[in-house]
């Protein structure tokens, strides 16, 4: 399994094809915030029941997680140019998601590229 901590570390990168984002690691997902940059005005959209196939599809292989937003468009249209982002908040895939040592926010941000995604570990996504 590939580790989120290893990928942010090492500067790998994911990408995005419409509604479909391709992560080349894998983890244990509780949450997802979606949407443009937090602010007083906009509130991200927060998935929590990440269960419901109308919402969101994951498929995982040995080398990526692919995240399938049903609700969304072009991701790459709405969130890029520095416009939102996607938080995960997860733990390592098979680490104890009760121990609060073991879960991070992972931020993935649209890199320069349009259809390139990046990764940060950050400690509050209210403090981005």
């Amino acid at each position: 399994m590939k580790s989120f901590v290893n990928a942010a570390k090492n500067g790998e990168t994911g990408f995005v094809i419409r509604n479909s984002v391709f992560l080349p690691f894998h983890c244990e997902l509780l949450s997802i915030w979606i949407g443009k940059e937090m602010s007083l005005l906009s509130a991200p959209d927060l998935i929590t029941d990440i269960s419901n196939p109308d919402i969101l599809g994951i498929r995982e292989t040995e080398s990526f997680t692919n995240l399938i937003f049903r609700k969304w468009g072009d991701l790459s249209k709405e969130l890029s140019h520095d416009k939102g982002h996607i938080i995960l908040h997860a733990a390592e895939k098979g680490a104890d998601v009760f121990g609060s040592g073991n879960l991070h926010y992972i931020r993935v941000a649209f890199c320069n590229r349009h259809k390139e995604v990046c990764f940060e570990i950050i400690d509050n996504p209210y403090e981005l």
